[in-house]
């Protein structure tokens, strides 16, 4: 019998589903069973459930193509063979809530990709360089459900991993206002251009929930676990204003950013505070966690995202264009992977993190 962790992706068809199971291909410690969808896919193969959509660089793993899918709303049987379960679904949010419930429920920890529990005040939103601390709530929560080990944690939007990085690495200077403009990928929105060619040489300048999330989801990631309230306590000591782009991209997030601080750092304090950045992941060499979280880069016309979205394998953050202001202090450019460190590989890490602090384990 495998050592590995046993995994079900659930919503395994849709776009970050797929990107799963591509990252989690001859993973060290997971290895994906089970796969579980919409009642259209399920009793299909997954082959024959994607219809040829496979959307991934890499071939689809030969041995998953036969692998039945399974109805993701059938929660006994999905779990019955697996530790624990990433979620993907593409759901309304209320049905999302629910239905992750039901899986913890069952005791079966569940890492999530989907907003639907961002704001669950006991549930986690990790970023694991960052805030690998709120964990902690997880007890709360098992409480509320009336779980032993079942859970859910989940990670935060693709959009604010381009410039919350760098805000958290510069956080002893006392970041207080910040802009941002985020120029989004279409992958964003589970799409390619052969299903959205009106993107085509387009900018859309709306994504909708987008500006709320990217201006509130980094709030949280800074604050704290409350163990009277059993509950984070988002942070209130910056406001962020943001505007939201979708632009013609396949992968990858782009920011720009600007930041008012309290203290008064110099450039190389800035761009130190970058480089020697790095959290619990890198501490503990958890598999998916990049040797460098955040880069600068010195060029005038970087980061790109042709040129710098893989940065380490897609886990890394690019920052770039660090320049004194003439309304805020500081301006920058950052650039980050939307579906590795921005959606499925960010919810890996997640989970890696949860293996290594011991809240996922072999049932």
């Amino acid at each position: 019998m495998s050592e590995k962790l046993s995994v079900a992706i659930v919503g395994a068809t849709g776009m970050v589903g797929q990107r799963f199971i591509s990252i989690l291909e001859n993973h060290p410690w997971f290895e994906v069973t089970t796969l579980a969808a919409s009642p259209r896919s399920a009793g299909k193969t997954y082959e024959e459930a994607l219809g040829g959509r496979w959307r991934m660089e890499t071939p689809m793993p030969t041995r998953l193509k036969d692998v039945v899918v399974l109805n993701a709303e059938d929660v006994e049987d999905v779990v019955k063979d697996v530790d624990f379960v990433f979620s993907a679904v593409n759901m309304a949010k209320d049905e999302i809530k629910a239905l992750e419930e039901r899986y913890a429920k069952t005791e079966t920890p569940v890492v999530s990709n989907n907003s639907a529990h961002r704001w669950t005040p006991d549930v986690p939103m990790i970023i694991p360089e960052i805030n690998p601390e709120h964990t902690a709530v997880i007890e709360h929560q098992k409480k509320r459900l009336g779980t032993k080990k079942g859970f859910i944690a989940v990670k935060p939007n693709c959009s604010i991993q381009s410039y919350t990085p760098a805000l958290s690495a510069w956080k002893k200077f006392e970041p207080y206002e910040v802009i941002a403009t985020t120029y989004q990928a279409i992958s964003g929105a589970g799409k390619t251009f052969n299903e959205w060619p009106e993107m085509q040489g387009n900018i859309i300048p709306f994504i909708s929930g987008e500006e709320e999330k990217s201006e509130k989801e980094p709030l949280r990631i800074w604050g704290h676990v409350d163990d009277e309230k059993g509950e984070i306590v988002p942070a209130d000591d910056v406001t962020i204003t943001t505007q939201c782009v979708r632009v013609p991209v396949l992968y990858g997030h782009t920011a720009a950013a600007f930041v008012k601080f309290k203290q008064n750092p110099t450039k190389e304090e800035l761009i130190k505070a970058l480089e020697e950045y790095k959290g619990v992941p890198q501490e503990l060499g958890l598999p998916s966690a990049p040797s460098q979280f955040i880069q600068y880069m010195q060029e005038e016309d970087r980061p790109q995202v042709r040129l710098d979205v893989n940065y380490e394998n897609g886990m890394g953050v690019s920052i770039g264009r660090l320049r004194e202001d003439k309304l805020f202090d500081w301006k920058f450019i950052g650039l980050s992977h939307n579906t590795a460190r921005g959606a499925a590989g960010g919810a890996i890490e997640c989970a890696e993190l949860l293996k290594a602090q011991g809240y996922i384990t072999k049932k």
